[in-house]
């Protein structure tokens, strides 16, 4: 088998890219020669298995040139016209088996999912497809009445739980903020509005009257990044909030876990990385209510920011580590990619059944991985 993943490469190290990573990763440890390239508008040299095409037409002839048995499409955000295009392009190549993962948790919120219909363009294109691959139960009805049958959709978690290394150092702007500061917090995501960031920044101030040590990371990139700079420097407190950028996935972990708490403030999510990895560190995750986060958040209303703060200082009244376990030493689990791959090797066979399908979307609980 020889596998192509279209999708978001690292940089900038967000979710999507650290899923596609860890799955490429995976593949190849199992002797599956598997080749990336590029969709969204990042570009470097092409190297290591990795393309970057600079065109449509550059692309489409990677797509013909290129040796492999399935293709599999990544994406998140919208169904947009493009992703539909690429969809379709790519089911329209002879003897190839198109997958397609949407790792947009909370799409089925947007007016167009909820107007799903067996007969629309959408259904049209998303039936050529041998399978396909969402992050939560509402993704699978919205694709379901989509025409979609059941033994081709799967509802896996896009976050392998294994040994988190945490060992080594940041690099030193990260270093000498978490040295001036007892209780820093953190969050990881999108420069995006939908991660209400200006949110945080403003209610950090009234953290800081009762913490007058504590600090507020922001880890990523994005659109906003110069309206986030701008408000953060009218800020008297500007000195305590660092806009560090988009930052290896490594140092990030290492960040998350010398954090005091993680923030994950959404107007919608998905099964956010970054939430799950700080589960599995031990470090405390304050997130919104979205309906589909894990176990052991502590959850706050969407958009209100007194509950987030009383949130905030309800964690960091605590002494560090209280109640908390740290099972990234221990937990090795790539089940999810294992399912991944399963479900490759099943649909190419072409014999699917119910059972396998309620096999594949149940994924082991809390309980189970601890």
């Amino acid at each position: 088998m020889r596998v192509l993943i279209l999708g978001a490469f690292p940089p900038p190290h967000g979710g999507l890219q650290t899923h596609v990573v860890a799955l490429r990763n995976f593949l190849l440890a199992r002797g599956i020669q598997c080749e990336g390239i590029q969709t969204t508008r990042h570009r470097q040299a092409d190297g290591n298995g990795l393309y970057y095409p600079k065109s449509a037409m550059a692309f489409a002839r990677l797509m013909f040139r290129l040796r492999y048995d399935v293709v599999h499409i990544h994406t998140g955000g919208d169904l947009t016209p493009r992703v539909l295009a690429l969809c379709l392009f790519c089911s329209l190549i002879p003897g190839k088996n198109t997958f397609f993962t949407f790792h947009s948790g909370g799409y089925p919120s947007f007016p167009a999912a909820k107007r799903a219909r067996l007969w629309s363009l959408r259904g049209l294109i998303f039936r050529r497809l041998k399978g396909i691959i969402v992050v939560n139960h509402e993704l699978a009805e919205v694709f379901y009445r989509l025409g979609i049958s059941r033994d081709r959709v799967r509802v896996i978690i896009p976050y392998s739980f294994r040994p988190i290394e945490t060992d080594g150092g940041l690099p030193a702007q990260l270093h000498a903020f978490f040295e001036q500061h007892d209780a820093v917090l953190t969050t990881v995501g999108l420069l995006e509005p939908e991660y209400e960031l200006g949110m945080q920044i403003d209610t950090f101030g009234k953290i800081r009257e009762k913490f007058p040590k504590a600090g507020l990371l922001i880890i990523g990139a994005g659109s906003l990044d110069r309206a986030l700079r701008t408000r953060i420097e009218s800020k008297p407190y500007a000195n305590h909030v660092l806009l560090a950028g988009d930052v290896p996935h490594n140092v990030t972990l290492r960040a998350i876990a010398a954090s005091r708490a993680i923030l994950r403030t959404t107007l919608y999510d998905g099964d956010s990385i970054s939430v799950r990895e700080a589960l599995d560190l031990g470090v405390p995750v304050i997130a919104t209510n979205t309906g589909i986060r894990p176990a052991g958040v502590q959850l706050v209303p969407i958009s209100d920011p007194e509950a987030l703060c009383s949130a905030i200082e309800a964690v960091v009244s605590r002494a560090r580590g209280t109640g908390q376990t740290c099972r990234g030493a221990t937990v090795d689990d790539t089940r999810n990619l294992q399912e991944i791959l399963h479900f490759y090797q099943l649909r190419d066979s072409q014999t699917p059944t119910d059972a396998c399908f309620a096999q594949a979307t149940s994924y082991p609980s809390e309980t189970e991985r601890s």
